[in-house]
């Protein structure tokens, strides 16, 4: 018997018990070890506010539709998206997998999981890796992919909206793609996190920051702001930072009405570009040889061959017949928590 995480009502987290089903041939039993918890999506799940629980996706139209029906109703089942496991069982026909082998992917806040061989395969851990890495899949290719939509060429000044994870991971990305990275955030510990993992200017969000920017960049402002916040004000702050016929990188997950976005202020005069960055899609250049797959496996990449530093990004540890603690805390103080991990 299994058991699983799931959102029973808004703040309100429940156990769901599921049987241990026999496997098919090509099918691998996954025992969990460890669980990531997005700080984005997961939380807009347990707060109530995403779109899906209010509205109508309408796949084919790709619209969002307002009336009776909504996409996603309580319980919410789909919690969790980052997590890593252990192979303990085999079908019989599988052979070129090995009991005790490592894989990471998207199976939810649960004890256990079935997959096939064609979902194991391209997402077994490298031999060598710390499998707690493979919670980072996929906040890393959300990461990768918004570092790809920002175009950024060596020398670029590039500044970063918000240094949680994901930010942070955005900012090593920038960093190795070879920008100088300024770093904003309110918050002092993230600014000092930025710091610490090699991010050469921090500035308080409290502060000017569109002047400081121009300052920094002798008045031309920067080559490239990407918006990782959610916050409208953050987003019209990066496009005032950015310089003339520029881009803002829009990865944010921004709920509810855009307060506070100016759009007929320096987004029109400057001729500012906006770009949202979202893993459901990669850059359009870049499609024939990126996609989702490679995007994960780079991320456990990198950071397996230490061009990410992620380890220090884990800032809380819970088991998980205590995981609702860690939801609790992420929603009453996120700025004090980086990222989250579920024990199993």
């Amino acid at each position: 018997m299994g058991k699983a995480l799931v959102v029973s009502a808004p703040h309100q987290l429940a156990y769901e018990t599921f049987d241990d089903v026999a496997l098919k041939p090509d099918e691998v039993r996954i025992q969990t070890l460890f669980s990531g918890i997005s700080a984005g999506t997961e939380m807009t799940q347990y707060r109530g506010t995403n779109p899906f629980m209010h509205k109508h996706w309408d796949e084919a139209q790709r619209l969002f539709v307002p009336g009776e029906k909504i996409s996603w109703e309580y319980p919410i089942c789909n919690l969790g998206y980052e997590e890593v496991g252990k192979i303990i069982e085999l079908g019989s026909d599988v052979r070129d997998v090995a009991l005790g082998a490592h894989v990471f992917g998207t199976w939810g806040h649960r004890t256990h999981h079935v997959a096939n061989l064609d979902y194991v395969r391209p997402r077994l851990m490298p031999r060598d890796a710390d499998p707690v890495f493979g919670i980072f899949s996929h906040i890393g290719a959300v990461a990768l992919n918004g570092t790809h939509d920002a175009h950024i060429r060596i020398g670029d000044t590039v500044a970063v909206f918000g240094l949680g994870t994901l930010g942070q991971i955005v900012a090593q990305a920038a960093r190795q793609s070879g920008a100088r990275v300024i770093g904003i955030d309110l918050h002092e510990a993230r600014l000092a996190m930025a710091q610490q993992l090699g991010v050469p200017i921090v500035l308080n969000a409290r502060e000017k920051i569109a002047e400081c920017v121009k300052t920094l960049t002798d008045g031309r402002g920067a080559d490239v702001c990407i918006e990782v916040s959610g916050a409208s004000p953050a987003l019209n702050e990066a496009i005032r930072a950015v310089a003339y016929s520029a881009r803002v990188v829009a990865m944010g997950f921004f709920q509810g009405e855009a307060h506070g976005l100016l759009l007929g202020e320096e987004f029109h005069h400057n001729r500012v570009n906006i770009v949202g960055s979202q893993i459901s899609g990669v850059d359009p250049e870049s499609k024939y040889r990126w996609d989702k797959m490679r995007l994960w496996q780079t991320a456990i990449r990198l950071q397996n061959e230490s061009i990410l530093n992620l380890r220090p990004l884990i800032t809380h540890r819970a088991p998980f017949d205590h995981a609702a603690e860690l939801f609790e805390t992420i929603d009453r103080a996120p700025e004090q928590v980086g990222q989250a991990v579920i024990e199993f």
